[in-house]
């Protein structure tokens, strides 16, 4: 949830009033207790999305070796 918080704080025209109200929001939304599950999953699907670009980029390293060595 913290980190929700800091990206929408980063986002400029978000003030600590809108914050407070988002955070309210999803917690009757969701309810306590779905919102420890709803963040690890969202923690989950950020690894996942690091992991791939981190595959990506070494892919295009390799390529770009791999090229240097056939000229």
């Amino acid at each position: 949830m913290t980190a929700i918080l800091l990206v929408l704080g980063i986002l400029g025209g978000v003030g600590f009033n809108e914050i407070l109200l988002i955070g309210l929001f999803v917690l009757i939304f969701f309810g306590a207790k779905k919102i420890p599950d709803f963040m690890k999953g969202l923690g989950k699907g950020v690894r996942e999305f690091k992991d791939a670009v981190k595959d990506v980029k070494k892919e295009v390293e390799d390529g770009k070796q791999a090229g240097r060595l056939e000229e």
